[in-house]
């Protein structure tokens, strides 16, 4: 199934004060106007409380949408995925969505369908490994419980991690919110909600094993 990504919110220090400005305005209305516009207190709320992350990343995506993405040995990917991936996942289904693809995803539920859940029932924290380059992408779950986050990952249909959890030097968020590992290896896109960014990842994207 498509995973299509929303644009991602982008904030700066000018368009901050302004949309202070706006809540303010929300907040001293008459009532008679404000029960009108009170549906859209917290949307501006929520754009106001756009973690400094989420501009980094946009600024990074920016930048690199071209130099990332760009063609190399297998799509854009710099080799084929892992000879052997963890938790059983399907090596031709990871070859395509790594590295082939900029817009789909497996399809929703497939991750708990692998050995991910036992080895997760077992673990406090597991580090997620690039399933091409084995560099690390992701450190789960972080401010939050395992239970809390496997939660999460149920009700969306693939696992989905959040600011703390990412390994932000070796990820790359572009345009769009397509998320992808610095070595062009695609790994999902970037869906916010009112938590903040949730970053909703193909399993086998991040079923790599670390290498030195």
């Amino acid at each position: 199934a498509q995973h299509a990504a929303p644009p991602l919110p982008r904030c700066c220090p000018d368009e901050r004060s302004s949309r202070v400005a706006l809540v303010m305005e929300l907040l001293t209305m008459p009532p008679r106007k404000r029960r009108g516009a009170a549906m859209l207190l917290p949307l501006a709320l929520f754009v106001i409380a756009c973690v400094p992350i989420a501009a980094i990343f946009a600024r990074r995506g920016a930048a690199a949408q071209n130099s990332v993405m760009h063609s190399r040995a297998f799509g854009t990917c710099i080799a084929e995925v892992q000879d052997t991936l963890r938790w059983g996942v399907d090596r031709s289904t990871a070859n395509r969505i790594c590295c082939h693809n900029r817009q789909y995803a497996e399809w929703s539920g497939y991750w708990a369908t692998t050995e991910f859940l036992a080895a997760a029932h077992s673990s406090s924290e597991i580090t997620f490994y690039d399933s091409v380059t084995g560099k690390r992408l992701f450190v789960a779950p972080k401010g939050r419980t395992m239970e809390q986050f496997l939660a999460e990952s149920h009700e969306h249909g693939w696992p989905s991690f959040r600011d703390a959890e990412v390994v932000r030097d070796n990820v790359v968020l572009l345009d769009g919110g397509e998320a992808v590992a610095i070595d062009g290896t695609h790994l999902g896109h970037n869906l916010p909600d009112f938590m903040g960014n949730r970053y909703c990842i193909n399993i086998v994207s991040i079923a790599g094993f670390p290498r030195s």
